[in-house]
């Protein structure tokens, strides 16, 4: 009997480790892949940072255009984050929002948001300005 509880907790164990290795693997390829790639155009109106433990920076894009809806007729905007560390890409979006410059914004959209790396799927990682 006792032989064969050796056996089980064994058993137990390593399912317990792959397990814990698949969690760990599955959350590395949300954490690094990307869906897709691509850029939107339009007038940036807002960065904040935001969070209470996890601060992450936050804003929207109004791409233009308006969207018929039951309390009327809003403008299309787009929200997105940009990592804490890309500030050469924070202070061109201030810098626009400042200038009311159009932008094109470059972004990685990833699988799923994951809650401690932003409110959004979409990271802008390059700015350029249309004139």
């Amino acid at each position: 009997m006792s032989e064969l509880m050796v056996k089980v907790k064994s058993l137990t164990k390593r399912i317990g480790v792959i397990i814990i290795g698949l969690f760990v693997l599955l959350m590395l390829f949300f954490y690094y892949a990307n869906y897709s790639s691509g850029y939107r155009a339009g007038v940036t109106t807002k960065i904040s940072k935001k969070g209470v433990l996890f601060k992450t920076h936050e804003g929207t894009l109004n791409v233009g255009g308006l969207t018929n809806t039951n309390d009327g007729t809003i403008p299309t905007t787009w929200d997105f984050t940009v990592k804490k560390t890309d500030t050469d890409v924070i202070a061109k979006i201030d810098q626009a929002i400042q200038n009311s410059h159009r932008v094109k914004l470059l972004y990685k959209e990833k699988y799923v948001k994951l809650f401690w790396r932003g409110d959004t799927k979409y990271f802008v990682y390059d700015v350029e300005t249309i004139e």
